[in-house]
């Protein structure tokens, strides 16, 4: 059995948070069920208006009444669950979406995908404030900022290996050629990092590992390596809670190992994904300009961008197989059958079967 961690003035009662998945893969039926399991839910703050009526002509506030509605369905009927957004720092409308999700009762602001260094600036401790890295350096820049401008360290912090699905911080002849710091040196590296300033604020900060973790056992050997629990994405995706449409789990579950590979995001990372049509047509294609930019990622210029993501994700949450883009971690190709989230948890938990 996995042991609680108390994660400043909240306790996890499963050390087990659900990756956020966007655009519209992890919202509040997939958060709900994970809060239910006594795990943390993440609702995905990347374009979750998608689906209102005004998201073409105002994105920014069908996003923010999607998001909020989300969160408050979740805290609705769990209130007592763990409930965690997830903002991208690539967001062009970063500080809007923080506020809002808090506004709605987010328990905790889970911040990558560039480095959250004014995060406390708008939390104001509203929240729990959590950083995601993928090294060392992101995490010692992002304490030494915290620390001198803002006089606080982060309440958790949750470490992606290069095994992580969607967006990766790493660069991608390393990620090609497997030249990668494993998730054990990297976990490590950051508790070292993070002691200094625990002594200093005279708090713990848990480390969750996340990137390539798929069953009890993987679990495990990351607390064993110094981790306190985990983050796991993917293996939520082929559950009956998923928000995703059915077409998008059955992507992940008829994925094989030969057709998981790397993107190029216009957000100015690498990614990993499952290689369909719509990859293919674009691997090798000259940039082209996007009508009807939504104004979503700041490093992306509408007039000479790969494609434009939030569409073609947009495209994959609605089932398109041939035109959508399917983010995904490198062990999917080891999911089989659509479970659920009871089953999956359990079985994360070395209380089931697992699911390969």
């Amino acid at each position: 059995m996995l042991k609680a961690v108390q994660i400043q003035n909240k306790v996890l009662q499963v050390p087990i948070i659900q990756g956020g998945m966007g655009i519209g893969v992890s919202l509040s039926g997939l958060a709900k069920a994970v809060c239910k399991e006594g795990g943390m839910g993440v609702i995905s703050a990347a374009m979750p208006g998608f689906r209102e009526p005004d998201f073409e002509k105002d994105p920014i506030q069908a996003n923010i009444r999607a998001l909020q509605k989300e969160i408050r369905m979740v805290k609705e009927e769990v209130p007592n669950g763990f409930l965690g957004v997830n903002v991208m720092v690539a967001s062009r409308h970063y500080e809007t979406y923080i506020k809002a999700s808090i506004d709605a009762g987010a328990d905790a602001i889970l911040s990558g995908a560039g480095l959250p260094l004014e995060l406390p600036k708008t939390v104001q401790n509203k929240a729990l404030m959590t950083p995601i890295v993928s090294s060392a350096r992101a995490c010692r820049l992002i304490c030494r900022r915290w620390d001198t401008h803002h006089q606080c360290a982060p309440d958790f912090v949750i470490v992606e290996g290069a095994k992580a699905g969607g967006h990766l911080g790493f660069k991608l002849p390393d990620l090609e050629n497997d030249r990668c710091q494993s998730l054990e040196e990297i976990v490590a590296e950051v508790k070292k990092e993070l002691k200094p300033y625990e002594e200093k604020y005279r708090k713990t900060i848990p480390v969750f590992a996340a990137g390539g973790i798929f069953t009890y056992e993987d679990i495990l050997h990351m607390i064993k390596a110094g981790a306190d629990g985990v983050q796991i994405a993917t293996r939520f995706i082929a559950t009956k809670e998923c928000d995703a449409h059915p077409a998008f789990k059955q992507m992940i579950i008829r994925a094989r190992k030969e057709n998981i590979g790397y993107v190029k995001s216009p957000a100015g990372f690498p990614g990993r994904a499952i290689q369909n049509a719509f990859v293919k047509k674009h691997k090798g294609k000259p940039n082209q300009r996007v009508e009807n930019c939504l104004g979503c990622m700041i490093p992306c210029n509408w007039q000479d961008t790969p494609y434009c993501i939030t569409r073609a994700l947009i495209r994959a949450v609605q089932g398109d197989t041939e035109n959508g883009l399917f983010f995904t971690g490198a062990n999917a190709y080891k999911i089989s059958e659509i479970s659920d989230v009871h089953t999956v948890m359990s079985s994360l938990q070395g209380l089931g079967k697992e699911t390969r």
